[in-house]
């Protein structure tokens, strides 16, 4: 049964071998990461270790069992309770609620391990199976997303509240 794991440094390869593999399917979604993004992967890698270490972003993989990485699922700019959600999954794994149930898995991590009360999430107007992950996964739209956080695409933020709010007894 494939486990979201807290990234680390013997994560390296398999999640290159990740990026690699889907590159193809990735950039019909979304935006290529290019060429310099793979060049200098392994000064990326310990870069996004730093920022994980120092407090500022927390970054999971999902893992097979196999120990090949399914899936990414990342969150950055932890500050004041709440952290933007980004994320992607192998194709050979997409459409079969992977995603959906790894991203409600993190939201219990995001609020339990980093004390964290909003997730947002940005998605292409394009992206549909983004748009349905968010959706199940109990995101709501909140607004138009900046087209230069999308890769020039135009598109929506959505936004989960993780601590629940008391009930009005009215």
């Amino acid at each position: 049964m494939p486990e979201l794991q807290r990234l680390h440094a013997d994560h390296a390869s398999a999640v290159l071998a990740f990026e690699l593999a889907n590159r193809a399917y990735f950039a019909a979604s979304v935006s290529d990461r290019g060429d310099n993004f793979f060049d200098q992967f392994t000064d990326r890698y310990k870069a996004s270790l730093a920022e994980q270490e120092a407090g500022i972003c927390a970054f999971y993989v999902l893992v097979a069992e196999d120990g090949s990485v399914l899936g990414r699922f990342n969150l950055y700019d932890l500050e004041d309770g709440t952290a933007r959600l980004g994320y992607r999954v192998a194709q050979h794994v997409a459409g079969r609620g992977v995603a959906t149930a790894t991203v409600r898995e993190l939201c219990r991590l995001a609020a339990t391990q980093h004390g964290l009360r909003t997730l947002r999430a940005a998605t292409a107007r394009q992206n549909a199976a983004s748009q349905k992950v968010l959706t199940k996964a109990e995101f709501v739209p909140v607004g138009p997303a900046d087209p230069a956080h999308l890769g020039g695409q135009p598109g929506t933020w959505y936004q989960r509240d993780l601590v629940l709010q008391p009930h009005s007894t009215n």
